[in-house]
């Protein structure tokens, strides 16, 4: 460190203390405790002991920043003796079994992990005796050295990561980096969005200065009206959602020329644009009405709010009708707001949205002109929600079995049609009338097209319809009254007995009547066009790529062979039209442990289908991530880190999830991952992800820098 910056680190460690300690000049246990913020005692204490050279039950500065140097800014083995001195409960200089099985399971604590006791045993024998070289029943100094250097990515950073409210913020004396929108791979990985949203503004501009020019006899003010007027009358039409028509046109060349995947972000911006265009064109009209007011026995309150003057082409109706439509587009667009579809009402939103019935209606009668606009894209519209709800309603659709799953996800089995066809990744809007009678609901299909007979939805439970379907079927089945109440008891006993093995506690069959409007298609048709996929999904966002993974996996086993004389399998390099991948990454990011549970079977027998040996490596790759639990080089989870690693080598399964694959601590390093991608070289990379915005904008930043194509899920 430089003068300078120890002088800061000096100012600021002093300036927190102060804080921490108040008048007397001393951290006590407790504010030590809440400072450091960890989440099990023993830590805690420990710590505590360390920094506490003196044994006055106490900490002054002095004991603070020695120990803090020697943490942030000490070496390697400064920071191992630390480390040691911490597992060494007793202070007998080694380490024995108990020890350090109490150390580890605090260390499950603070990671959020829950594990059996046998578990517990097990991370314990296995670190302790890959450590104890010499067979003595203890580990020393040295010996718990020598298996740290086995672990070189523990050692980088070793600290103490909560303590990271004593570092003083970074210094960026970097040059200010270029926006990423103004860099020239951004242009290039979003070319066909930016060329359609320039042709877009181009048009709303001519349309715009067109209508001004026509009429420039009526003053400034009603020019600017008359030029937004003539915009709102193209955006109102363009503004359709045609989910047929864009499932069908992705699967033709017009996808690779219109930002097809850009749907739900394109009808966002013109939405915008109408609520800009209305405000703007209500605001000139007043102006305008002011001035005619002047000049006229009208009032200024009878030109907005009468027929009396006579304006519009329905019996003088266009001022009414543009104080209702300015009213009515406001609520719309506050109603679709994020605050509003994310936090559990999602009803406001939807029944809010039927508005545009209304909005369509009044502007007919304010306009004169708008129905030549809305005629042919209005018959499109028209017709396919015709089709759709003559679809949706043909055939009968029952929702045969159900699974409550850990996390509150809601697993429905319906019963699939024959003329209900779809592709990996699709989705569809469901109606369930025992739940809610008109309201439809989008969801991602989460079985594989190549499962003829059912139909798979996991819903989780996060607003009040998904709160609804999951109470409704957590409730015990209610007995309905039956004149055969014997019989139909005898026949549902004998039926039960045979269902027994399968049914589960939170596992029941049923009949329930449902409507299922779609499929309608996804940027993740474009997986199998790809040659190395990366498949990234946070939390519930896994479920399209349930549907893919198992896709994958049936085109998969085609090239699969089993030698007849033994258990060993091979994968033949075999070209398919149908699918190109030679590679797929799928990463799975969850906050806890219980967020796994319900998607691991699955993950199980995908694992379980590959092949022992291919020619070209692995190619599904999994990589999990748990971000609740404390990275490898912090010296709260170090060695329960260590643990897991021995361990998952021995038993070939992670202890938390019971995968082949490793469930990584914290979140995943994107530089890094997408690096290892980029130098695997098997292709065109695609990555296709579904989750949070915040954590989209981070990965589509990171392929802009790749030159990955990105593709985001959303309705």
């Amino acid at each position: 460190m430089s003068l300078d910056e120890d002088a800061r680190w000096l100012e600021w460690v002093t300036k927190q203390f102060e804080t921490i300690a108040g008048d007397d000049k001393e951290i006590d246990i407790d504010e030590f405790k809440t400072a450091l913020k960890v989440k099990e005692s023993f830590f805690a204490e420990r710590f505590f002991a360390l920094f506490d050279s003196d044994g006055s039950s106490s900490i002054s500065l002095d004991e603070l920043l020695e120990a803090l140097d020697l943490l942030i800014h000490g070496s390697e083995t400064d920071k191992l003796r630390f480390l040691f001195q911490v597992y060494d409960v007793d202070g007998s200089g080694s380490i024995d079994p108990d020890e350090l099985r109490t150390v580890l399971k605090s260390c499950l604590r603070e990671s959020a992990i829950s594990l059996p006791e046998e578990k517990l045993d097990d991370l314990t024998l296995a670190l302790f005796e890959s450590a104890d070289k010499d067979n003595s029943g203890s580990i020393t100094f040295e010996e718990l050295k020598a298996e740290l250097e086995n672990f070189p990515e523990v050692m980088e950073n070793l600290t103490i990561s909560a303590a990271n409210w004593l570092k003083p913020p970074e210094v960026d004396q970097k040059k200010r980096q270029t926006p990423r929108y103004l860099t020239r791979v951004y242009w290039q990985n979003n070319s066909r969005k930016l060329l359609f949203l320039c042709v877009y503004a181009l048009l709303s501009l001519l349309l715009f200065v067109g209508a001004m020019l026509q009429n420039s006899h009526g003053g400034a003010w009603f020019m600017v009206a008359k030029g937004c007027g003539q915009c709102l009358n193209f955006n109102c039409t363009f503004l359709l959602m045609l989910r047929r028509c864009l499932t069908w046109l992705r699967a033709t060349w017009v996808v690779r020329v219109l930002p097809l995947d850009q749907n739900i972000l394109l009808h966002q911006i013109v939405g915008y644009a109408i609520l800009c265009y209305t405000l703007v064109h209500t605001t000139a009209h007043i102006f305008n009405f002011v001035h005619l007011s002047e000049n006229s026995t009208y009032s200024l309150w009878e030109y907005l709010l009468t027929t009396r003057p006579g304006i519009g082409w329905v019996k003088g109706t266009a001022s009414l009708t543009g104080v209702v439509l300015q009213v009515v587009i406001c609520l719309m667009v506050l109603c679709s707001s994020t605050f509003v579809r994310r936090s559990g009402h999602f009803e406001v939103f939807y029944w809010s949205h039927l508005s545009y019935i209304w909005v369509w209606s009044l502007l007919m009668v304010h306009c004169a002109n708008f129905w030549k606009w809305f005629l042919v894209p209005g018959l499109a519209f028209i017709l396919e929600k015709i089709v759709g709800i003559a679809v949706s309603r043909m055939g009968g659709l029952y929702i045969v079995e159900v699974n409550l799953l850990p996390s509150k996800v809601t697993h429905l089995v319906i019963k699939r049609p024959q003329f209900f066809h779809f592709k990996p990744g699709d989705y569809v809007y469901i109606n369930i009338p025992v739940i809610a009678k008109y309201e439809w609901h989008p969801f991602t299909i989460s079985s594989a097209p190549e499962q003829s007979d059912a139909l798979w939805l996991h819903i989780r439970s996060m607003g009040q319809w998904t709160n609804r379907l999951y109470e409704y079927f957590r409730q015990p089945e209610t007995e309905t009254v039956n004149p055969k109440r014997l019989a139909t008891s005898l026949r549902n006993r004998r039926q039960l007995l045979k269902m027994s093995a399968k049914l589960g506690e939170n596992h029941r069959f049923c009949n329930i009547k449902c409507y299922v409007d779609g499929p309608y298609g996804t940027p993740t048709r474009q997986i199998f066009a790809s040659e190395h996929a990366v498949l990234i999904g946070a939390g519930i966002g896994i479920t399209p790529f349930a549907s893919i993974l198992q896709s994958i996996m049936y085109r998969y086993r085609r090239r699969k062979q089993n030698c007849p004389n033994c258990n060993y399998s091979w994968c033949e390099n075999i070209k398919d039209s149908e699918m190109k991948l030679r590679k797929v990454d799928f990463i799975w990011i969850n906050r806890d442990q219980k967020s796994f549970e319900w998607f691991v079977s699955l993950l199980t027998k995908l694992e379980m289908d590959q092949a022992d040996e291919e020619p070209e490596g692995r190619f599904l790759e999994m990589h999990m991530y748990m971000t609740s639990a404390l990275s490898k080089n912090d010296m709260k989870a170090i060695g329960l880190q260590m643990a897991l690693d021995l361990l998952a080598k021995k038993e070939k399964r992670d202890s938390i999830t019971g995968l082949r694959t490793r469930t990584q601590p914290g979140r995943p390093e994107w530089g890094k991952v997408f690096q290892k991608v980029f130098e695997e070289n098997k292709g065109k990379v695609h990555v296709f992800y579904c989750g949070s915005p915040a954590l989209a904008k981070v990965i589509k930043a990171q392929c802009e820098h790749f030159g990955f194509n990105f593709y985001k899920e959303n309705f």
